[in-house]
């Protein structure tokens, strides 16, 4: 294995380790969200309010010691907001440019559903470009830069749902999940008189977490994967003639965008898990996540769009294989 991949892994680990000083119980969310970061993308927790979403994201950028950016979406708010202003400052006696929350590492989209659509699509460009394009003028974001949005999908009074579009833009769509009554009483012993988060040191630097970015493309993907990939985004398409399976509201399925997404967040999977290879369990572990929420349908509700990709799953053959690099 290569010097800088072992490198890519140990950061990886002193990471996983810090986040389990805050956060109980999590570490298949925290697995998933490293993936994530390892094949630059973005990434959207959704939950019920407590349940540690903002913490998390919070811990993340502390251990990283990356720039941490927050918005708090509301109605009210404006793509100005979000993106950043040109505003007279009189002692200059010209316009200049206050940057936006934007402008970091990690940006932290808090409760992203309650901003219109108009302020919601202020971050379209962020997340697929890495740029800010205002009053014509557009500017380069920062190196890593990565966005954790949170909702709410019990509540909809003041809520506006994100367009498809929108929703492509995010690698995964990860819910936090329970907490079992071990896990919540080490949480009540572990907060009982201290804040963990407070006490959080970075483990890993920003240059440490480009060279895992750049580890990430490295990992190997055997010829088979991918053409078990492939099958698998070409099966979200198939249109079923009988009415009353739930495929045939997914009209138009999950898009090449999603076939990428798929690849990458695999290949970050495996590093995370120490390996510089995939296996068909990466492909399995990250593909309701990154899948899921790709469905093209207002008719199919997310527990139906989560069964249609454990159902592709069961369905579409496994090839087997040494998936090493040969």
């Amino acid at each position: 294995m290569p010097e800088t991949m072992e490198r890519a892994q140990q950061a990886i680990a002193r990471v996983k380790e810090n986040t389990a000083k805050v956060l109980v119980g999590k570490e298949e969310v925290v697995t998933l969200l490293l993936a994530a970061i390892a094949a630059q993308g973005h990434v959207l927790l959704e939950d019920v309010p407590g349940t540690g979403k903002t913490l998390l994201a919070r811990t993340l950028a502390a251990s990283m010691d990356l720039s941490f950016g927050r918005i708090q979406f509301t109605p009210d708010l404006l793509p100005g907001d979000v993106t950043g202003i040109h505003y007279f400052h009189q002692g200059e006696g010209d316009f200049v440019f206050r940057e936006g929350p934007v402008f970091s590492n990690l940006l932290l989209a808090d409760e992203i559903n309650r901003a219109t659509p108009r302020t919601q699509s202020a971050l379209l460009e962020c997340m697929a470009e890495k740029q800010v394009t205002v009053d014509g003028e557009t500017r380069p974001l920062e190196d890593p830069f990565l966005v954790i949005a949170t909702q709410n999908p019990v509540e909809t009074i003041g809520c506006f749902p994100l367009p498809e579009a929108q929703l492509d833009r995010f690698l995964m769509k990860i819910r936090m999940g329970r907490m079992s009554l071990a896990e919540e009483k080490q949480m009540i012993d572990r907060y009982i008189q201290d804040e963990p988060l407070q006490e959080i040191t970075p483990v890993t630097s920003a240059e440490e977490i480009r060279e895992l970015r750049s580890c990430c493309r490295e990992v190997y993907v055997h010829a088979d994967l991918r053409d078990y990939i492939a099958r698998l985004l070409q099966e979200t398409r198939n249109r079923r003639r009988d009415e009353t399976d739930v495929s045939e509201s997914a009209v138009s399925g999950v898009s090449p965008r999603g076939t990428l997404a798929l690849l990458r967040a695999a290949q970050g999977y495996a590093l995370v898990q120490g390996r510089d290879f995939v296996v068909p369990e990466d492909i399995k572990a990250v593909a309701v996540p990154v899948l899921a929420h790709r469905f093209l349908s207002e008719e199919m509700t997310d527990q139906e769009k989560t069964q249609k990709v454990r159902d592709l799953l069961h369905t579409v053959p496994v090839p087997t294989e040494d998936w090493g690099r040969r």
